[in-house]
């Protein structure tokens, strides 16, 4: 029987070393430009999403798309009464205002405010100030939050007379005076023996 000769080994062929001719592979950096912040551009009322809609088509017809970031109409949900039944419905947290990041330059500056149905900036000047983180986690916490908690729709006026319904002046009736849409709540005057008023914040519901 013959006695096999296994090769020897060769360290120049080692499967971990790459050949001469083998292509080397190199880390290339990507440039992303200047950083991108928070701005909030004034628009006509009623036109947000037609603002945020054209102004996203015009970024990729004159090529500054990649200059524009996010385009955010904060919203809020709401509900209602409707027919003795609750309804939840979006309304505008800011109308007539929408937020769009960016990298800001007097080039793109004019290209926004150029954008039909905006009337500019917020900040005034040629140098509109940038939200801050806070400020912008804020616009954002507040849509999430009441995606959870739906705020009440406040269908009051001022003037209208109004039943409080519990608290220390529970079953009194009185008169709206001031209203509160952030904190859902209203100032009513409160006549007591038709003689001295008080003045109470109560909460909507």
């Amino acid at each position: 029987m013959s006695e096999e000769t296994l090769p020897e080994e060769n360290p120049s062929h080692d499967a971990e070393t790459p050949a001469a001719d083998a292509p080397v592979q190199t880390a290339v950096a990507i440039d992303e430009g200047p950083p991108k912040h928070w701005y909030i551009i004034h628009t006509y009322s009623g036109f947000e999403q037609k603002v945020a809609d054209s102004l996203r088509s015009r970024a990729e017809a004159f090529g500054f798309d990649h200059q524009i970031g996010q385009l955010l109409i904060p919203t809020e949900e709401v509900v209602e009464l409707r027919n003795g039944k609750k309804v939840t419905s979006k309304r505008l947290l800011y109308p007539g205002y929408v937020l769009v990041e960016m990298e800001m330059n007097d080039e793109l500056w004019h290209a926004v405010k150029a954008t039909p149905r905006v009337t500019g900036f917020v900040g005034g000047g040629d140098k509109p100030v940038p939200l801050t983180a806070d400020e912008v986690n804020s616009v954002l916490y507040r849509q999430a939050s009441s995606a959870e908690r739906p705020r009440p729709k406040l269908h009051f006026e001022k003037n209208e007379n109004v039943r409080i319904v519990d608290g220390p002046f529970a079953n009194f009736s009185g008169k709206v005076d001031e209203i509160n849409p952030e904190r859902n709540t209203l100032r009513v005057m409160v006549t007591i023996l038709a003689a001295r008023r008080r003045w109470n914040w109560i909460s909507c519901r």
